[in-house]
């Protein structure tokens, strides 16, 4: 058994004159990231790896949640292909992942993330808006083999106000 948790980076400021990759987030990300955080705490599998895009807003958002998760710092690792709005970079991190890692928890963007949710779970999902989380449980011992699974678990800001 495979599992996959998708986190979409949390809402980001444009505020500020910087490229796209450097936009912080704004403070209702900030505090959605928090809470979706707390909430997670509750409900999260024992994970393997987490993999997180570059983009200032994802990888802040990484370290909010995780701060609320009892996992080693080392755990998180940026990965640029995550940085992809399309899905097809993402497809290949999750495809690519080493099989010793049973779950999986990636940070990144839209609309890959949507994609991906409707494309590998089994509920289909108008739009995973920030801070959101949607969790996939995959009956396959190899990542490579991921295809359609079960979706166990969507989690919104919104849900949990």
């Amino acid at each position: 058994m495979k599992t996959l948790y998708m986190i979409r980076h949390a809402k980001s400021s444009w505020e500020f004159d910087v490229l796209d990759d450097k936009r912080p987030l704004n403070q209702r990300g900030l505090k959605d990231a928090d809470l979706v955080g707390e909430a997670l705490k509750k409900q999260v599998k024992p994970v393997g790896l987490v993999l997180c895009s570059p983009a200032e807003r994802a990888h802040t958002t990484a370290k909010i949640v995780l701060s609320h998760l009892d996992l080693p710092k080392e755990i998180l690792v940026l990965e640029s292909d995550l940085y992809d709005f399309d899905g097809r970079q993402v497809i290949e991190v999750i495809k690519n992942c080493n099989d010793t890692i049973d779950t999986l928890m990636i940070f990144g963007h839209n609309h890959a993330f949507t994609s991906i949710a409707n494309l590998f779970g089994s509920e289909v999902i108008d739009n995973l808006p920030t801070t959101g989380v949607v969790c996939i449980e995959f009956d396959t011992n190899s990542w490579k083999n991921v295809n359609v699974g079960k979706t166990v678990l969507i989690i919104t800001p919104k849900s949990l106000k």
